[in-house]
């Protein structure tokens, strides 16, 4: 399966919380590292027990905003609202017969990193007011 349609369906697997259909779309001893909050995870079973654990998966949908694909990278942006809060991710993939091997995704919450003010008169808010 071509790399793009690979992601796609990790995302579709990820909402529907279809845990077994993840596991075949990742390599065994795949790495994905959240450099935000300066994690590194490491391993196929690493990977589902986190995005399955009962205290982080509850009832939440995922957006996909965007997909690219260049031979073996793919680069998605996703949005999940959680709670109170919304959460985006630009994730880095790489695919390599029909798996994930490795990953980077950039996880935060729109307005999490105040503008300085320094830039207001240069700037345009993408926040709702």
């Amino acid at each position: 399966m071509e790399p793009l349609k690979v992601v796609a369906q990790l995302w579709e697997r990820i909402e529907a919380r279809d845990w077994d259909g993840v596991a075949r779309l990742i390599a065994e001893d795949a790495v994905i590292e959240w450099p935000v909050s300066g994690e590194r995870i490491v391993g196929r079973a690493n990977f589902i027990a986190v995005n399955s654990d009962d205290g982080y998966s509850d009832e939440r949908s995922v957006e996909l905003l965007r997909i690219l694909a260049d031979g073996d990278l793919v680069v998605t942006e996703v949005e999940m609202p959680q709670d109170h809060v919304l959460y985006r991710a630009v994730s880095l993939w790489t695919v390599r017969n029909g798996e994930v091997v490795s990953a980077r995704e950039y996880w935060t919450s729109p307005g999490q990193d105040p503008a300085p003010r320094w830039r207001a008169g240069y700037v345009e808010s993408l926040l709702a007011d």
